[in-house]
């Protein structure tokens, strides 16, 4: 196939051997290069086996006989939750990333696979059954009611504006809101659509304030705490630290040839950090019109898993902090990071054809959510007023697609007047020396090398390149 479509991302039943290994070693199992402990990275498969048969016959006959139902119910739910996350040690895939280790990626996917699970066993039950389950993890959920969780009163006298109460409203949570944004910015690493997430969420509170009331906010509450300082200045931070993790050289040295012990401790610290950084390119001059639409689809779904926090915890009546919403924001936060990187791969990488598993099971969590508070909140959601919906809908689709727009008009722009430059000085060279200056632009395998930076798998050939070998 010639012409426009030469490169355009195949959809193929089948895949070649090398498109396969590609695949699974820069998005679906990304291998961990130059091991210094071998210990930490060896099979131990018999070892598991035999832990796990010991753990399990000596809890299953040395509990006592006349338990409850409701304890043996809850025993062999947490016995089962944890052989299901060792065996994910072994059997699941690690994704795009292998720091600190690549078992703690399996144990990530292994327990967003359990959230999956359960909420589509909670999907096919009443609210009050669902209700039940919880109350075997926190009995004191079934004391809970829906003036418990609104532990203050919101969007009260808000003319009154001082420099006493805007601070009276800095709490825990809003250093919350500052590490969030951090991390939403070293998982985008992008500022304009990181400050379309941040209005975009406000403009979300508005709308369905009059189904949650603690959506309500003051204008100085949204504006000054939310936007500008504990967004904004958590935007500004995450990108400081992905710059200073792209000026950073990697150039690992094994623990074992470090002769001090505060420089071991040092290596062992930075274990947690990345072993490389790739800075993202969402969007260059030659990003298409289906560019546009995916990341698009990438802001509505943040904004759902955002909304889901709060639709959830009002539905089963949980409190912010209480131990089952925490543990949810851990979950998802920590599922996101390679759902991300995978949906990144499948967006600027031609070669990549589908979407990595973390990235799968991402999404699926989200739309089942959304679908558990739909069902089971049914009653809450009568009392949406359909038309603020509909404008929230259309605000969200139109200002994803005008950020993105603009982002790839800027990118357009910027790289033609560099392009200009470069051909004005191209032209002072040729009349001062009459030599040809070299290529200064990047072909195809740059642009490539350059999105994905991983030099694990050469590249697949595509199909105009066969056709080229053919001949």
């Amino acid at each position: 196939m010639h012409g426009r479509y030469s490169n355009s991302r195949r959809r193929l039943f089948s895949e070649s051997a090398v498109e396969k290994e590609y695949f699974r070693r820069n998005v679906e199992q990304q291998p961990v290069q130059d091991i210094s402990i071998n210990v930490f990275y060896q099979p131990r498969s018999i070892t598991v086996l035999f832990l796990i048969v010991v753990g399990l016959t000596y809890f299953a006959f040395t509990r006592p006989a006349n338990l409850p139902l409701s304890d043996c119910l809850f025993n062999g739910a947490i016995v089962s939750i944890t052989v299901f996350l060792i065996i994910s040690t072994m059997i699941m895939p690690n994704g795009p990333f292998v720091r600190p280790h690549p078992l703690v990626w399996r144990v990530v996917f292994g327990a967003s696979l359990l959230y999956l699970h359960s909420l589509v066993f909670v999907l096919f039950l009443r609210l009050e059954d669902a209700r039940k389950i919880l109350f075997y993890l926190d009995p004191s959920l079934e004391r809970m009611r829906y003036s418990d969780i609104l532990d203050k009163e919101y969007a009260v006298n808000c003319s009154q504006v001082t420099l006493e109460r805007i601070w009276s409203h800095v709490d825990v949570f809003a250093f919350g809101h500052f590490f969030g944004w951090v991390v939403k910015a070293i998982l985008l690493r992008h500022y304009f659509m990181l400050w379309t997430l941040s209005i975009n969420w406000e403009v979300t509170e508005v709308a369905f304030s009059h189904i949650l009331p603690n959506f309500r906010e003051c204008w100085w509450d949204s504006i000054v705490l939310d936007v500008l300082l504990c967004n904004g200045l958590g935007i500004f931070f995450g990108m400081l630290l992905c710059q200073w993790f792209h000026a950073r050289s990697y150039q690992w040295e094994s623990i074992r040839d470090i002769p001090s012990k505060r420089g071991k401790l040092k290596r062992a610290v930075l274990q947690f950090t990345p072993v490389s950084w790739t800075p993202t390119h969402w969007l260059d001059r030659n990003s298409s019109f289906k560019r546009v639409i995916q990341l698009s689809v990438l802001i509505f779904f943040w904004q759902m898993a955002e909304l889901n926090i709060f639709w959830l915890k009002h539905v089963f009546i949980v409190r912010p902090s209480h131990f089952l919403t925490q543990l949810r924001i851990i979950i998802t936060t920590l599922s996101s990071a390679p759902a991300i990187r995978q949906f990144y791969h499948y967006v600027t990488d031609d070669q990549v054809t589908r979407v990595g598993s973390q990235m799968w099971i991402f999404t699926a969590t989200m739309i089942i959510e959304t679908l558990v508070a739909y069902k089971l909140g049914s009653e809450v959601f009568e009392k949406a007023i359909l038309r603020y919906i509909i404008y929230w809908l259309v605000w969200l689709v139109v200002s994803s697609f005008l950020t993105v727009w603009v982002c790839l008009l800027f990118a357009k722009r910027s790289k033609s007047e560099s392009e200009d430059e470069e051909a004005f000085d191209s032209g002072n060279v040729i009349l001062d020396s009459g030599v040809m200056p070299e290529r200064t632009t990047e072909d195809e395998h740059e642009v490539h090398q350059r999105n994905v930076r991983s030099p694990l798998v050469s590249r697949p050939a595509t199909r105009s390149q066969d056709t080229k070998k053919a001949n």
